[in-house]
C-alpha cells in the first residue's frame, strides 16, 4: 500500500479519499481547469463573438422575407464586418465562391459590392 500523500492539483492541500484523486473538491478542479484553459477559452470566445457579429450584420442587411440582397463593401466595413471571419465556403455550379458566415453568404461582385444571400437549407438536405 502507498503511504505517500498526495496534493490538491490547485490548492496544495492534502487528497483524502480514492487514491486516484487529484483535487480535494469541486471548486478546485473547476478553478484549476478554467486557468488551464482560459487561453483557449479566450481566443474561442473571441472569434465566437466576432462569427455572430458578421452573422447578425448580413442577417440585418436583408430585408424581412428577402433571399439576398446588393450591399456596398463599405456599408458592412461601417457596421464592423470583418472579412476575415467566416465559416466555410460554397462554390456553385458556376464557379462563383461565395463565404458563409452560419446560413448567410456574401459573393464579391464587382466595384466592391457583394451579393449577401440567405440560405435556408443546405444543398445536402434539400437533395435528400
Amino acid at each position: 500500500m502507498d503511504t505517500k500523500e498526495k496534493h490538491c492539483l490547485y490548492c496544495k492541500k492534502v487528497i483524502k479519499g480514492r487514491t486516484d484523486k487529484k483535487f480535494c473538491d469541486d471548486f478546485c478542479r473547476n478553478s484549476y481547469n478554467n486557468e488551464h484553459n482560459s487561453d483557449a477559452n479566450n481566443l474561442m470566445r473571441n472569434i465566437n463573438n466576432i462569427l455572430r457579429k458578421n452573422r447578425r450584420i448580413l442577417k440585418n442587411a436583408i430585408p424581412a422575407n428577402a433571399e439576398l440582397i446588393k450591399v456596398k463593401r463599405d456599408l458592412l466595413l461601417q457596421k464592423g464586418y470583418q472579412f476575415q471571419y467566416h465559416t466555410h465556403y460554397y462554390e456553385n455550379k458556376k464557379g462563383q465562391i461565395y463565404t458563409f458566415c452560419y446560413e448567410y453568404g456574401i459573393l464579391p461582385l464587382e466595384q466592391d459590392i457583394f451579393l449577401i444571400v440567405h440560405r435556408r437549407n443546405s444543398e445536402s438536405e434539400t437533395e435528400k
